[in-house]
């Protein structure tokens, strides 16, 4: 891996575009919006749905959103209908700009697991559970000094039910094994528009690695926002505004 505050900002955008065919994978949360205290209390920037549509037909539609948040969740913020690629859940939820849902069927989320990160969750003061269709996450934004029990109840809680722990920013999430970010990208790198082009990744959090590493794996490159510390990614960004600068939004 590669520490953060030594790489540079990436090439620019349009001379990635001039010198041949390229795909984009880019994140939500802390990509093209900025982190809020809870996920319900992001702010999107105006006209985004617009400017991202833009962006896929510039791009002959290899623009893909990669989000942790389920395609409902994302739909909630940016419009039913958007004909965007889109994966969701980190990847467990594919669709294409069509709105056709791609891949197989996501598993069943245990329910008893939603109880447990609820009920551990209203125990301690400061605790956010966020309700997710595929996985629970447990949050602690506001209370930082239970990051280690947090992350403890969730490892014990993934081995009783054999799932897979998330880390992000001051977020705990359980979700199934297959839950991977690369897999959507190698998915979409499969088939047409994607395959074939150069594939980039953007995305903020300890999640999008696995983006990272599918597109290093495929011979692009990623642009790790704002994190510090080490990273599969071979760029940088300081904040969504620079993304939107880069991208030309």
């Amino acid at each position: 891996m590669t520490a953060t505050a030594t790489i540079a900002a990436p090439p620019p955008f349009a001379a990635l575009r001039n010198a041949g065919l390229i795909s984009l994978f880019v994140d939500f949360d802390g990509t093209l919006v900025d982190i809020a205290p809870s996920p319900e209390a992001i702010v999107v920037p105006p006209g985004l749905p617009r400017r991202l549509l833009q962006l896929s037909e510039e791009l002959d539609g290899r623009l893909a959103l990669v989000s942790g948040r389920s395609l409902e969740d994302i739909a909630d913020h940016l419009g039913a209908g958007l004909p965007v690629v889109q994966a969701g859940s980190h990847g467990l939820e594919r669709i294409g700009a069509d709105g056709m849902s791609l891949g197989a069927d996501v598993p069943v989320f245990p329910d008893a697991v939603r109880m447990a990160v609820a009920q551990y969750a209203a125990s301690a003061r400061g605790l956010h559970y966020e309700s997710k269709r595929f996985g629970a996450a447990l949050h602690y934004r506001a209370a930082p000094d239970r990051e280690a029990a947090c992350r403890a109840f969730a490892d014990e809680l993934a081995a009783l039910y054999a799932l897979k722990v998330k880390h992000g920013q001051c977020v705990v999430e359980l979700v199934p094994p297959e839950a991977d970010k690369g897999s959507a990208v190698r998915a979409f790198m499969r088939q047409p528009p994607f395959a074939g082009s150069l594939p980039v990744f953007l995305g903020d959090d300890v999640t999008d690695e696995d983006g990272f590493r599918a597109v290093a794996e495929l011979g692009g490159f990623g642009i790790v926002v704002g994190r510090k510390g080490e990273t599969l990614a071979a760029y940088r960004l300081e904040t969504p505004a620079q993304v939107y600068a880069w991208l030309d939004l």
